[in-house]
């Protein structure tokens, strides 16, 4: 039987923290054993023990794949990395962004995206962590309803969140957009405006919100994303969403609040004290409690970061570590399973030491193997017990 015991570590469970002892059978938790340590298990020396981080959104395989423009490489090595990164820092589950669009700005069609999803449904399972895809489909667009079906049909797709494509909604104001649009193309203003303006007519005639919805109601956690309006946390609601995610607005997000919806806003956000580009901020909203789970966005190493900054200042770590792992879960419908250390629960959990303002992590294990062997030397030999 593969039975190890993880002792004197700072364990971290939905509501409380405490030293002690985690038993891991064949995989899963089977004891939590409160204040007391064994000699004959691995001795974590004091570092904290906490279950493994659900990311829900990441694009970071956007930047393995494309990490300069013009310059590519292979799915399967780009995957290798972004398992390896994903790891390192703590998430044992990463959900990867997919844009499914027909937006001519992007380098990658729609087809190439459920070609890119269908190479991820065969390696998936190969990997050192847990791989799911997060699809952020237009509903503007006409062209999105002829993949549909087949996107329903890939095995790893578990989240599906609109992502609106109307020049002037959501994040970017109108003029913005007019202005990337003349720099990215080099031309006048002029010509960029009228360019935006036809596609804002055009694409705001077009909502296939309903056809998305009809097709992973049953399938996916479905979610909005960018709401900057309270119109567009109730047109969400309206087509299933139970996630807002990046609301840019406190109009938005008090409104996602009101509503019973989840709300997942970027660690990278909180952890730099602000948004990149100027939308709302994730303290400000965390201050007002309306911040339920936090995700990688566009930065691993900052869901840990973050955490560990929370816990600097002031947040318990109970609070701080559900956000990136119990709450995840409980929008997902797996925390019976996952998402917390509890007897029942997978053995799917980070060792790490905390620094100033970041986390080192030492050992991470999904199913009860240690998936960082190879980095990490114990004191003292495991001893089956």
């Amino acid at each position: 039987m593969n039975t190890h015991l993880l002792t004197n570590a700072h364990i971290v469970t939905p509501e409380d923290h405490f030293t002690g002892t985690v038993k891991i059978e064949e995989g899963i938790i089977t004891d939590v054993i409160k204040d007391r340590t064994y000699r004959d298990g691995i001795d974590l020396g004091g570092q904290w023990l906490i279950p493994g981080c659900i990311d829900i959104h990441t694009d970071y395989l956007e930047r393995e794949l494309h990490p300069r423009p013009g310059a590519s490489f292979p799915l399967e090595f780009a995957l290798h990395f972004l398992d390896a990164r994903a790891a390192a820092c703590g998430i044992t589950t990463v959900f990867s962004a997919l844009s499914f669009s027909d937006n001519l700005e992007k380098d990658r069609n729609i087809t190439d995206s459920l070609q890119l999803a269908r190479q991820i449904d065969t390696v998936r399972k190969s990997l050192l962590v847990n791989h799911f895809l997060h699809a952020r489909i237009d509903p503007n667009s006409d062209a999105v309803l002829g993949y549909l079906r087949e996107m329903a049909e890939l095995e790893s797709l578990a989240m599906v969140v609109y992502n609106e494509n109307i020049p002037g909604e959501r994040q970017f104001s109108l003029e913005f957009s007019i202005q990337r649009r003349a720099k990215a193309e080099g031309i006048s203003l002029e010509e960029a405006r009228d360019i935006i303006m036809r596609k804002r007519e055009m694409n705001s005639r077009i909502n296939h919100r309903a056809a998305i919805w009809e097709t992973f109601r049953d399938l996916c956690v479905i979610g909005s994303h960018d709401d900057t309006r309270e119109e567009h946390v109730w047109e969400g609601f309206r087509y299933g969403a139970r996630l807002s995610e990046m609301p840019t607005t406190m109009a938005a997000a008090r409104k996602a609040r009101e509503m019973g919806l989840w709300i997942c806003m970027g660690a990278p956000n909180y952890y730099r004290g602000g948004s990149h580009c100027g939308n709302l901020s994730c303290k400000d909203a965390l201050e007002e409690g309306l911040v339920d789970i936090l995700c990688s966005d566009y930065h691993f190493p900052a869901v840990l970061g973050s955490v560990v900054r929370m816990m600097e200042e002031g947040v318990t770590p109970s609070r701080a570590v559900n956000m990136v792992s119990l709450n995840p879960a409980r929008l997902l419908g797996s925390d019976k399973l996952t998402g917390s250390i509890g007897v029942g629960k997978k053995a799917d959990l980070v060792v790490f030491e905390q620094k100033t303002s970041f986390a080192a992590v030492s050992q991470v294990y999904v199913d009860g193997v240690n998936k960082l062997q190879a980095q990490y030397k114990p004191e003292t030999e495991e001893v089956l017990i």
